[in-house]
């Protein structure tokens, strides 16, 4: 019951609320079931019994309690007692299931909100290292399947607390009775114990294998188009079919173990049930109405404990999703990225790299790396793919921290800086420009209330992108469709540009923002890079001849050195050696 715990500490209030409702509930059922014994003795008017008779004894107990409160034990109005009862336990049950209903609600959302706030604030480089389907799994799967085991777990406090209140209406009635079935019943349900461990094994399984099977699905979509184009669609079939293999003998075995329990408990009820009707009636030889009253309220209990148990299998089968998650949020909330309030940033100078030397692993990308980046310039860094171009961008934005020396903006160093205040006066656009299957707006502000759609159309305007989105049929709140398949690659770029000038930046870094596209969409976009230049200052990151060209300073990585190949001249020696970099790589 660990995981109830867990809950109840995460939900107090509602957990104790739901816990009084549901006693409430099992006491008002419980007292109407008591009542049938008066009322039978009055409807059969049975004075045989002798006073020495437990079940009359009871009977007449009740008849006394109600007269000492001034009711006069008629038959209609046990009736109506039994009726104010049951709409009393369905009002409390009906408060409780509303507030498990909330919880279920509760569960699920915080989960995911706890995942993807702990997520966002977490190191880069933890960040990359997680896969995408793993993510996808914990926020979507294992987040409803952790709330199906609450609504599961409630569901058998419930039914335990109700266990409780028949066993003590029927030590009431029988306490002989009581004892001998509720032992024989609690021996039964530890013998079929071994089915509800199955049942645990076969959710841990479902757990672990949902997740590897979503994260090779979501690594595989990535790639069906060159897997379609090389007629090799089938390897990722037959890889995913043997997942699904898998996780299909693990929902079989779940199955397999709730049904033999139901079967089992179903049959050994009814064993005991039809024994204790012989014993009462020829053994014993009680009356009929006092049997009926005792076998009722014994068939409760005992189909009471049952369903308790049915309902800790449910539970037990759900329960691995939740510390699945639990475990993916407690890794995450370790690796939190450190962001001390430090002074506030300005970039009016520079941007420096003094003696910076990173690698990941045993793998040196950058040794005593210095470089300035002027306030209001336009750079370009160059060098061969996996030089620490990329690097040297997450560096400056301080999602990645250099081993050695230092990084200064205006002279501070970065890690005296406010570092959310820094990024939020940066530009980023990547290599692959990410759309949104949603509007062009959209796609620009990305919902920021504090960027208007006059904000968005300069921004486009200064991309050099609103020629284009000026004649989408609704203009910029046209559809880009899925992944902006709706554009060319170019106007994809030119969106990203303007997504990432909406906020009025001081720094635009450009990752091989050009790298994809053809020589006369690159050309356009260099020149309206060019344009851009004076009012901002811009980083781009490339291989290409035609952006290096467009800056005004130039460096070169080699093995981890950087080098300061132009400030202001020399084109052509810039353009020869991009070149001759191409063809080597290519070779």
């Amino acid at each position: 019951m660990r995981f109830l715990i867990t809950i109840a500490r995460m939900y107090p209030g509602r957990s104790a609320l739901t816990l009084v409702s549901l006693l409430f509930a099992s006491v008002a059922e419980g007292l109407s079931l008591l009542l049938l014994l008066p009322s039978l003795n009055l409807l059969t008017s049975d004075t045989a019994q002798g006073p020495g008779n437990g079940l009359s004894g009871l009977g007449h107990m009740l008849t006394e309690a109600l007269s000492a409160i001034g009711v006069t034990p008629t038959v209609g109005a046990l009736l109506v007692i039994m009726v104010i009862l049951l709409a009393l336990k369905a009002v409390f049950l009906l408060l409780a299931n509303a507030q498990v209903g909330y919880t279920v609600a509760h569960v699920t959302t915080d989960l995911q909100l706890s995942l993807l706030r702990s997520l966002l604030a977490a190191r880069w480089e933890f960040y990359v290292r997680q896969p995408v389907g793993s993510l996808t799994n914990a926020v979507g799967t294992e987040a409803l399947r952790a709330s199906q085991a609450y609504l599961q777990g409630a569901r058998t406090l419930a039914i335990l607390i109700q266990t409780i209140v028949f066993a003590g209406a029927a030590f009431f009635v029988t306490w002989k009775g009581a004892l001998l079935s509720l032992a024989v019943g609690g021996l039964v349900l530890f013998g079929l114990r071994r089915l509800v461990r199955m049942t645990h094994h076969a959710g841990t399984r479902q757990t672990q294998l949902l997740k590897s099977l979503l994260t090779r699905l979501a690594d595989s979509l990535q790639s069906v188009k060159p897997l379609k184009a090389m007629a090799r669609e089938e390897l990722v079939g037959s890889l995913l079919g043997s997942e699904s293999k898998r996780l299909n003998r693990a929902l079989r075995q779940d199955v397999i173990s709730t049904e033999a329990l139901s079967a089992a408990q179903d049959l050994t009820m009814g064993l005991i049930i039809t024994s204790g009707l012989y014993v009462a009636l020829i053994q014993w030889k009680l009356p009929f109405n006092a049997v009926l009253v005792m076998i009722l309220v014994l068939a409760r209990s005992l189909a009471s404990l049952a369903k308790t148990q049915r309902q800790y299998q449910k539970m037990k089968s759900y329960e691995s999703a939740f510390w699945s998650l639990q475990a993916v949020i407690e890794d995450t909330r370790r690796a939190r990225e450190t962001n001390p309030e430090g002074t506030s940033p300005s970039l009016e100078q520079s941007v420096r790299l003094n003696n910076v030397s990173f690698g990941y692993g045993k793998t040196s990308v950058l040794r005593n790396a210095s470089l300035t980046v002027p306030a209001d310039s336009f750079t370009a860094i160059m060098g061969a793919s996996g030089a620490g171009k990329t690097t040297i961008a997450d560096l400056i934005i301080g999602l990645l921290r250099p081993q050695q020396g230092e990084i200064l903006i205006d002279n501070v160093p970065l890690e005296q800086v406010h570092l959310r205040q820094w990024r939020r006066m940066i530009g980023y656009v990547p290599q692959e420009s990410f759309l949104l299957h949603d509007t062009v707006l959209w796609n620009v502000t990305l919902g920021d209330p504090e960027v208007n759609e006059a904000d968005a159309e300069a921004a486009l305007r200064a991309a050099g992108a609103w020629e284009f989105v000026a004649e989408l049929p609704q203009q910029m709140h046209s559809s880009v469709a899925e992944r902006g398949t709706a554009l060319s690659g170019g106007q994809r770029q030119r969106i990203a540009i303007a997504r990432a000038l909406a906020r009025r930046p001081k720094l635009l870094i450009l990752d091989e923002v050009t790298s994809s596209l053809d020589p006369q969409t690159e050309a356009a976009i260099c020149q309206t890079l060019q344009g851009l230049r004076g009012g901002l200052t811009i980083l781009a990151i490339s291989h290409q001849p035609a952006v290096v060209e467009a800056a005004d300073r130039i460096y070169r990585i080699e093995s981890g050195e950087v080098i300061l190949v132009r400030d202001g001249s020399d084109l052509d020696l810039v353009s020869g050696r991009l070149q001759d970099e191409a063809k080597f790589a290519w070779r």
